[in-house]
């Protein structure tokens, strides 16, 4: 079942004060199924950031549609797309995106708090991600406190909280040394074989290659779309 379908996608950015235009995404098509674990690629400037904040809701497409779990969030209102954001996406940023001033719990349940999900929920969800990610002993802690990837596997097991249908990752890896990418690489391998569809940009072939299929964007378009392995 196609989770996320995007149509002859567009994105045009007109620079202020000023004529020119930049054409970021040319009429992009793809279709994301349920528990696919897909990998965007490309150089600087393919698009490939500009596809994701159209994915996440971050942003809205030019021209084009874009079908969320089949309801077309092309032309939403700031309102509505954020209310689809806390439901039905997951973000897990490069550079973790935590709030400082809370500890790894309450980091956990901010998103929860908003949605008015009750105290005991909230501390049951939190708890319950906390030891998946392997961080249990760990509630009390700021991100000040950690390490770069408990910080990341935080922001994964935040990511997680609103139990997303679709997990979206943005250079995960980038602040990362190669030993510590591959924790938490193996942590998103875990979370796709029980079934959790993961899509992420990644600049790394060898990160990409975790992934069983990798799309190739170039100059606003996908130049391959692939099955790994």
């Amino acid at each position: 079942m196609a989770i996320a379908v995007v149509e002859e996608l567009t994105k045009v950015y007109r620079k202020s004060n000023s004529t020119v235009e930049v054409h970021a995404l040319r009429g992009i098509n793809l279709e994301f199924q349920a528990g696919e674990y897909v990998a965007i690629t490309g150089p600087s400037g393919s698009g490939k950031s500009t596809l994701m904040n159209i994915l996440g809701c971050l942003d809205r497409p030019t021209t084009g549609r874009y079908l969320l779990g089949g309801q077309d969030v092309s032309h939403l209102s700031d309102d509505e797309l954020s209310e689809i954001r806390s439901r039905k996406l997951g973000f897990v940023f490069q550079n973790f995106n935590l709030i400082p001033q809370l500890n790894v719990r309450e980091n956990l349940e901010v998103p929860l708090f908003y949605q008015g999900v009750r105290t005991a929920e909230r501390r049951r969800r939190a708890t319950r991600l906390m030891e998946m990610v392997g961080l249990a002993d760990r509630g009390t802690h700021r991100p000040m406190e950690l390490s770069g990837g408990q910080q990341q596997r935080v922001a994964i097991a935040r990511s997680l909280v609103n139990e997303p249908l679709i997990l979206l990752a943005d250079e995960p890896t980038g602040n990362l040394d190669s030993k510590t990418s591959e924790t938490i690489m193996a942590i998103f391998d875990e979370l796709n074989a029980a079934g959790r569809t993961i899509i992420m940009v990644t600049h790394e072939a060898e990160i990409a290659a975790r992934a069983r299929r990798t799309v190739r964007l170039f100059d606003g378009r996908v130049v391959g779309d692939e099955r790994n392995g």
